[in-house]
C-alpha cells in the first residue's frame, strides 16, 4: 500500500512539472508534446488511484486526440510565439 501511495506521489509531481514545463515553452509543438505527457501522467496518476475509468479517457482523449488536434493546428498556422 505505501508503494501504491509513493507511485501516485511521483505521478503528480511529474503532471505538476510537465504543466509548469509546457507553461514556459516557446516553441508550440515542443508545448503540445509537453501537454501530451502532462495528459499522460495525468492518467497514470488516475490509474494508481483505481480511478481506470478516468484514466482510460484521459488517456484516449487528452494524450491522444487532443494532442493529435493541437499539432495538426500548429503545422497550418505559425509554430513559434511571437516576443
Amino acid at each position: 500500500m505505501i508503494y501504491l501511495e509513493w507511485l501516485s506521489a511521483f505521478f503528480l509531481v511529474l503532471v505538476v512539472v510537465c504543466a509548469i514545463a509546457a507553461m514556459m515553452m516557446r516553441d508550440l509543438l515542443a508545448a503540445v508534446i509537453t501537454f501530451g505527457a502532462f495528459s499522460f501522467f495525468s492518467a497514470l496518476y488516475f490509474a494508481t488511484l483505481g480511478a481506470l475509468d478516468v484514466a482510460f479517457t484521459e488517456a484516449a482523449v487528452g494524450a491522444v486526440i487532443t494532442t493529435v488536434f493541437f499539432v495538426t493546428a500548429i503545422f497550418r498556422t505559425m509554430r513559434r510565439t511571437k516576443t
